[in-house]
Parts: structure tokens; sequence; C-alpha cells
């Protein structure tokens, strides 16, 4: 799989660019500020529907104008899809799939299978657990594009919840005695234990999955004798004996069932829900301790990095070669980090790498160059 084309009107600083990219290695070069992000970040949202950037759309958008546009040409074995975009603020974006339009947004999900690695991912080791969720379950949709609707059911139904549980609490709050209604409260405890228990089940055998590719990709990235190992931590008791794959999931139901009836007392006098996918960890750790807080600058950037060819790894595993972005990452590396990771990657499909200095990337990724800057791209 590759881009090979990508046409941005209106999305960040561009009022209008082209890029024609081909297979193999291709690198964005310009100074810090002229866009080469904003690129790579459009790829990312065909794929994921989401900035690793930003929380909400509207950054997206070229200031003074209502939307943008993205359309993004992908070849997948040997067949062209061209996927559009249409990012509107404040309404429901729309989007086409080979031209014709699709009903929901999120129907284009799979479309682009793609892997990026950031300078803002050293917040996978260094950051709150809500961004090692969002890696997992950013990957479960890249590999099955139907737990998007499973996360969207979940946190729907979880903000729900909240709402009731908050309402409870200002009511005990303002001197009521029994506090607010919380006759519906079963119901929706039994909506997050089943949507939770399909998420919990499948962030349980994708780190299981994923595990072996991490502790391979740090020992490459790092040449270090310290064995980086991941593992999924719920939030609430899960049962011993717990069967893998979909036989769990109705353990892992009842778990969560049971964990949201000891909690109901504490989630009334703090108004929010203590149990479930949503407070949940990915447990980082190298060699005998946690990776967050004691792995080293070096160390920590390797762990990141792992953890993305690791994600790159699982999906070739699964049959698609996905698209590879590194954005402004050997900037960051010594040069025996850089030379390892371009040992590792210069046989991707495709690899797309930015940099503001010519001389940060290795020689062996010195494929198309492409030269960034005044709102343009020129192929160099």
């Amino acid at each position: 799989m590759y881009v090979r084309g990508l046409e941005l009107v209106d999305f960040r600083s561009y009022e209008r660019v082209v890029v024609e990219f081909g297979p193999g290695a291709c690198v964005l070069v310009g100074p810090n500020g002229v866009g080469k992000t904003n690129l790579v970040e459009a790829l990312a949202y065909v794929a994921s529907l989401e900035s690793h950037r930003v929380a909400t759309d509207a950054p997206l958008v070229r200031f003074g104008t209502s939307r943008a546009v993205v359309r993004c040409a992908i070849v997948h074995d040997e067949r062209e899809l061209l996927v559009e975009l249409s990012i509107e603020p404040g309404k429901a974006n729309k989007a086409r799939l080979g031209r014709s339009p699709v009903s929901r947004t999120r129907d284009i999900l799979g479309a682009l299978k793609l892997v990026l690695f950031a300078p803002e991912d050293l917040s996978l080791i260094r950051g709150d657990p809500g961004e090692r969720r969002r890696l997992l379950d950013e990957l479960l949709v890249t590999r099955q594009p139907r737990f998007a609707g499973v996360r969207s059911d979940y946190d729907r139904v979880l903000k729900q919840r909240n709402a009731l549980l908050r309402s409870a609490y200002l009511a005990r709050k303002t001197g009521g005695t029994r506090g607010g209604d919380l006759s519906t409260l079963d119901v929706w405890d039994a909506h997050l234990a089943q949507h939770g228990a399909q998420l919990v089940r499948a962030r349980l055998d994708l780190v299981a999955a994923l595990a072996p590719h991490v502790a391979k990709a740090y020992a490459a990235v790092s040449a270090s004798r310290s064995e980086a190992r991941i593992a999924y931590s719920p939030s609430f008791p899960l049962p011993a004996d717990l069967p893998a794959g979909p036989d769990g999931q109705a353990g892992i139901e009842q778990a969560l069932l049971a964990a949201l009836g000891e909690a109901r007392k504490q989630e009334v006098e703090r108004g929010v829900t203590l149990a479930g996918p949503h407070r949940d960890e990915l447990t980082l750790t190298l060699g005998d301790l946690p990776a967050k807080g004691y792995a080293s600058h070096g160390e920590s950037w390797s762990y990141a990095l792992a953890l993305r060819l690791a994600a790159y790894d699982l999906l070739r595993d699964d049959g698609v070669e996905p698209v590879l972005v590194l954005d402004d990452v050997f900037a960051e590396l010594d040069v025996g980090r850089r030379e390892r990771l371009a040992e590792l990657v210069s046989g991707a499909s495709q690899v797309i790498v930015t940099c503001a200095v010519d001389d940060d990337v290795p020689r062996s990724l010195r494929g198309a160059r492409y030269e960034v800057g005044g709102g343009d791209v020129r192929r160099g």
C-alpha cells in the first residue's frame, strides 16, 4: 500500500496544494514551521479520522474559511482508490470513497492503513494513561474498523452515565437527602458493561499480539540489553481463568457489572464512573522498572519508536503493509539510533519522512525529495 497523491484545500496553512508521491522513501524537507507536519497530519486524518496534534477539527481548517478538503489517492495491490474528506467544524463531516458519498464518515476507515511516529509520541511514555489507551484504540480501529463503532457506543453510554451520576452528586451537594433520580442507573450499567467488555476483550488480545513485537523493536532500535514489556492493566478485577478470544467476553462483562455495583456509592459521592476501559492502563516496563519516570530521554524515544514499529509489524502480519510516516524523528535521535531505525524501515512499501536538515536522514532513506515552503511543495 502507498499514497500516490494528496490534495489539500484550506487545510491548516495551505490554501491549496497537490503532492504526487510514489512508493519507497519520500523525504519532505524544509525549515520548521513551513507546513511539513500539516501534510502528514492530513494523511493520518484520512487513516484514523483523528488528528495526533489537536482534539477538535476546528484548527484543521485554514483561518477565515469554513471547511477544509482532503483528497488522497491510495494504491493497494495495484488498484487505486480515491478518498475525499470535507471537514466542517460545527457540522457533520462528509466523505466520499471512490467518488461515491458514504452515509457515515467512519465508512472510509481501513481505506488507508498508516502508522505515524511524531515527536508528540514521547507522551506515550511520559504522559497520562489516556495517551496509551488512545494508542491501543487507534490500532484496534486500523486493524478492524468496526471497533470505531464499539468505541463510539461506549463513549456515548459513558457520557450518559456520567451525566446521571453528576446530577445525583449535585442534588446531594445542594441539600437533597436522597440525591437525584438514579432509577435508570442499572440500565446504563448493563449497556456500559456490554460495550466495555467488547473493548476490553479486544485490547487484551491486541496487547498479547503486540507485546513480542514491542520487545523485538525496542531491542533493534536501542541496542540495549533491557527488555521492553507491555501489559494491560484493567481498572477492575478480571476472572483468573478468563478464556482467550470472544469466549472471555461474557466473563469480562460480568466482572465489570460487579465492579460498577461495588463502586456505586463512591460514584454517586464523586459524580463520575470509576470502573471501565476508560480508566484502564497500558503498563510499560523497561527491565524491572516502569518506563514512566525511570527511562532516560534516549530510552523513552526508543520505547515510543518501538511501540509504533510494533504496530507496523503487527499490521504487516495481518497481510497489509501500511504506509509508515516518520515526522521530524531523526533530529531527536543519536547517530546510532538513526542508522538502526533507517535499516529497520528501509524496505517499507512507502515511508514518508519529514526533516528540517537533509543530513539528519540516513542515506538509506534518501529517496524522492520534496522541498516544502511558501505554501507549496516541489519535487527536488
